[in-house]
This record gives C-alpha cells, sequence and structure tokens, in this order.
C-alpha cells in the first residue's frame, strides 16, 4: 500500500509543480536573464546526463569504455557540422566496434 501513497504523492507533486509553471505572470517569462536561462538550461542538463550515464561506474568510479568512444565520435561528428541522425549512427557505429573488438 505504500507504494500507491508514493505514486499518488508523487502525481499530486507534479501537478502542482505543473501548475506552478503555468501561473507565473508573462511579464516574469519576458525577462531577458529568464529567456536566457530557459534556453541554456534544457542543454546544460542534457549534457551533465549524458556525462553521468557515460563515464560513471558502480561505487561512483570513473569508467573509460566504449560508451566514451561512442561520445567522442559524436563530439567529432558534431564539430564537423553533420546532421543530428548522423551524429548518432556515428555514435551507434562506433560504440558497437569497440564493444565487439573487445
Amino acid at each position: 500500500m505504500s507504494v500507491w501513497i508514493a505514486i499518488g504523492v508523487t502525481a499530486v507533486g507534479c501537478y502542482l509543480v505543473k501548475l506552478l509553471g503555468l501561473s507565473v505572470p508573462a511579464g516574469v517569462l519576458e525577462r531577458p536573464l529568464v529567456r536566457r536561462l530557459a534556453a541554456l538550461l534544457p542543454v546544460a542538463l542534457l549534457a551533465a546526463l549524458t556525462a553521468q550515464q557515460t563515464f560513471e561506474g558502480t561505487g561512483g568510479t570513473l569508467v573509460v569504455d566504449a560508451r566514451a568512444a561512442g561520445v567522442a565520435a559524436a563530439a567529432v561528428a558534431l564539430v564537423l557540422r553533420a546532421p543530428f541522425l548522423v551524429v548518432v549512427a556515428v555514435a551507434v557505429l562506433v560504440t558497437a566496434g569497440v564493444r565487439a573488438l573487445g
């Protein structure tokens, strides 16, 4: 039963966060700082999540394996201004290739 309580509390919390975002006055959202943060925050969060998922091992240790090679290959493809699907394909192929080699 405690799992359902946790699910209910989480659902109510998510609804309240969404309601809070909708109730912010429009004047606050038009400020240059808020606009800049809204543009940059998702990119920073995605980069942090990618780094954490790529390099963290068990027990908080740093692990460099095939995933790191895939991210590096994707970074090179981005520098070369490849389209997004090409970047993803390069990352997948390099990661699979490194894993296949050993």
